[in-house]
């Protein structure tokens, strides 16, 4: 069942990025798919901007607005330029509590020609609540999200 929901989220992604040319747009409606498909507890995306990551589009609650290179999971994946996929985040070296809801995450980079353009974050209330099929679903998510930048 999961696999038939990422198919088609993915299929309603390329439709909605088709043609649209609006990074903030794009961003935004992707962010919604997500949360409407899979109701996690937040998701969005975090845009690497003046050697930092800066809060874009996301679904959810409030967030933190800026994170570090290298700090808490976002600031991992941007750094090993890797999704990282965590079960417990409480047991995350490092880990940015934006909500103490958050019990598992999953953060998977927007690469291009090898560099992070931005990450994807999402966040569950359930403990190990990610997969690898969320990770690689996510992967080809983020995959036709890199020629938006």
């Amino acid at each position: 069942m999961k696999s038939e929901k990422y198919t088609q989220l993915l299929k309603e992604a390329r439709a909605l990025l088709q043609d649209e040319t609006d990074l903030t747009a794009s961003l935004a409606n992707v962010s919604a798919l997500l949360k409407t498909h899979f109701n996690f507890w937040w998701v969005g995306f975090y845009l690497v901007k003046n050697n930092e990551l800066v809060l874009g589009p996301f679904q959810g609650p409030v967030a933190c607005t800026r994170i570090a290179y290298g700090k808490g999971v976002c600031g991992t994946a941007w750094k090993e330029k890797a999704s990282v996929l965590v079960p417990d985040v409480h047991e995350f070296p490092g880990h940015i509590a934006c909500s103490a809801a958050s019990n598992s995450e999953l953060v998977v980079p927007v690469l291009r020609n090898g560099e992070v353009l931005a990450v994807l974050d999402i966040d569950s209330t359930e403990f190990n609540h990610f997969d690898d099929a969320d990770r690689e679903n996510c992967e080809r998510l983020c995959a036709l999200l890199s020629d938006l930048f």
